[in-house]
């Protein structure tokens, strides 16, 4: 005889709410312990209208089943209904509240004109409008074809990249470049599916962007990682007029551990050490979007620091700190400031359950004591560690706002020229 499995409504209900209420403020931001919270909280804080959507449905079907009679059914029913507001309420915030912070910081950072600045720039191919959930996903495929698939480096499939472009844009072109860099704690750097909503709304406007691989740890030890980065601007710099990209205008971003390569990279332009074999490269760029990166790889200070200095040492580098402290400081973003640094747009989510904002914040504000070029810094309310994956509004409204930041960059340079 087949056994009905005993419906358990309240505490279904009760886990739903759990599940809404870390979505909305993670209920914890301390350290390594909390990757649960964000692996639960990160979809939820970014697509809340699929899990109401999911949820709504589901509960009418249970309640078709008989699922919420008596006392104990009502009490569920009201639970459940409980967290559809907060789902409701992180929706509406993923969309109220990421644009006037984005405006405040282009403001703050490039002055009240800043949009007078950007309509003196040439007119551009039209763009097919503001891609949806469905098109940032198959983006890839309009922009990529495969012939567009490059081995900047020597490392097989280590140093692939995709190089993004309108099929239509002119290869005797100048378009403006930039350089994705994946993130993935130094251990994944795989250029798919990362950054699809930035890189899609600047292929539309006709960029090219150039997504790569890199090595990755423990098979590989710092600092291969930098290093195939460098080998990838070195390569985009002699290579991409090829594909109708200006070789004097590259831009670089990245997420996470790739927000700490694209920083350490357009702060260390000048460093031969991390550019064997190619010395004499150019590896310079003219601004640089880091998105919730690391910036600081010694400091012990502040929870959950001890313990990722640690995964450094065993994972990454493969020595020890107190042996070896000038490998962790010269990697260290926060410590290679200088004057000469590009323009930059900082950009941390103001819930990162992985990396913490106060990070960002020291670094963002040590860049503006020194660098003597514009640094942006924008901390989006409510939003996670990895917020950009989903094609989210939050998501859709920062790449808009990083791609006026970058043209603006590239209007203050046709100016110059």
């Amino acid at each position: 005889m087949r056994l009905l499995r005993k419906p358990r409504p309240i505490s279904r209900a009760a886990l739903e709410l759990l599940n809404a209420t870390n979505g909305f403020r993670p209920l914890g931001r301390k350290g390594y312990r909390t990757l649960a919270f964000f692996w639960f909280g990160w979809p939820t804080s970014e697509v809340p209208g699929y899990y109401l959507a999911a949820s709504m449905l589901d509960t009418l079907r249970r309640a078709l089943r008989g699922d919420f009679r008596g006392p104990r059914g009502a009490f569920a029913v009201a639970l459940t209904a409980i967290s559809w507001l907060v789902l409701i309420a992180i929706h509406r915030r993923g969309v109220t509240t990421p644009r006037p912070v984005l405006r405040a910081a282009l403001v703050d950072g490039l002055g009240p004109d800043y949009i007078e600045v950007l309509q003196r720039l040439p007119a551009t191919p039209s763009p097919s409008g503001r891609p949806t959930a469905w098109r940032t996903t198959t983006s890839r495929r309009r922009y990529v074809e495969s012939v567009n698939i490059v081995h900047y480096g020597p490392h097989g499939r280590a140093n692939l990249a995709d190089v993004w472009r309108k099929r239509d844009l002119p290869r005797e072109g100048k378009a403006p470049v930039l350089v994705q860099v994946p993130g993935g704690a130094w251990a994944l750097g795989w250029r798919r599916p990362q950054a699809y909503p930035l890189m899609s709304h600047l292929a539309d406007r006709g960029w090219v962007i150039v997504a790569l691989n890199y090595r990755v740890s423990p098979r590989n030890r710092w600092p291969d990682h930098i290093v195939d980065v460098k080998r990838a601007l070195a390569w985009v710099k002699e290579n991409i007029a090829d594909y109708g990209g200006d070789p004097n205008f590259v831009a670089i971003t990245g997420e996470s551990a790739g927000g700490h390569l694209a920083a350490l990279a357009a702060l260390t332009s000048d460093d031969p050490t991390w550019q064997p074999g190619f010395e004499n490269a150019d590896t310079s760029v003219v601004a640089a979007v880091p998105i919730y990166g690391r910036y600081d790889w010694h400091s012990a200070d502040g929870e959950g620091r001890r313990e990722f200095v640690g995964f450094l040492e065993k994972f990454i580098v493969g020595r020890s700190f107190t042996r070896y402290p000038k490998i962790f400081t010269d990697a260290s973003p926060i410590d290679r400031i200088n004057k000469g640094a590009p323009p930059f747009f900082v950009v941390h989510g103001q819930h990162d359950s992985v990396i913490p904002v106060v990070e960002a914040r020291e670094f963002a504000a040590k860049l503006r004591k020194v660098s003597t070029s514009p640094v942006l810094y924008a901390e989006l309310p409510g939003a996670q560690h990895a917020f950009d994956v989903f094609p989210s509004p939050r998501a859709h409204v920062s790449a808009e706002a990083v791609g006026e930041f970058l043209s603006w960059v590239y209007a203050q340079r046709d100016e110059s020229h």
